[in-house]
C-alpha cells in the first residue's frame, strides 16, 4: 500500500482509470477528471465509450499506448475480477480498488496474482495536486 501512495507524489506516475465515464454523478468520471486536474497523466479505460472528458477512451488495458503505473479500478466486483486477470497477464502490478469494486473474491484474486493493491480507500483523497500543477 505504501508503494502506491508514494507513487502518487511522483510526476511520472501514469494512472489508468478502468470504468471512466462522462455519465454525471458516476465515480469513474469524477475520479478521472479529479486526477487529470491534479496533473496526473491519466488514461480512460471503458469498452463502452470512445471518449471521456474529451479524451480518447480505450477498450482495455491492453489497448493503452503505454503501461500505467497504477490501474485504478472503478467497476463492480464481478467486472473487477476480469480487470485483475488482465493486469496479471500484462504484468501491471499496482492496482487501486476503489470502494465498491472490492469483494472477498476480488481481494483474494489480487493477492493470488501477487499484485500490490490498495482497497477501501479513495484515490481522490490520497492523491494531491502534483507540484507542477498551478492552481488559482
Amino acid at each position: 500500500m505504501e508503494d502506491l501512495i508514494a507513487r502518487l507524489a511522483d510526476p511520472a506516475t501514469i494512472i489508468a482509470v478502468v470504468g471512466a465515464t462522462d455519465a454525471p454523478g458516476k465515480f469513474g468520471g469524477r475520479i478521472y477528471r479529479d486526477l487529470k486536474a491534479k496533473g496526473f497523466r491519466v488514461f480512460a479505460v471503458n469498452p463502452g465509450r470512445d471518449a471521456v472528458d474529451g479524451d480518447r477512451c480505450y477498450g482495455s488495458l491492453a489497448a493503452l499506448p503505454e503501461a500505467p503505473t497504477i490501474v485504478d479500478i472503478v467497476v463492480p466486483p464481478a467486472a473487477a475480477l476480469g480487470v485483475l486477470n488482465e493486469c496479471a497477464a500484462l504484468g501491471l502490478e499496482r492496482v487501486w480498488l476503489q470502494p465498491g469494486s472490492e469483494s472477498a473474491e476480488v481481494l483474494a484474486l489480487a493477492a493470488a496474482h501477487g499484485l500490490a493493491f490498495v482497497a477501501g480507500d479513495c484515490i481522490m483523497v490520497r492523491a494531491r495536486p502534483l507540484p507542477s500543477v498551478r492552481h488559482a
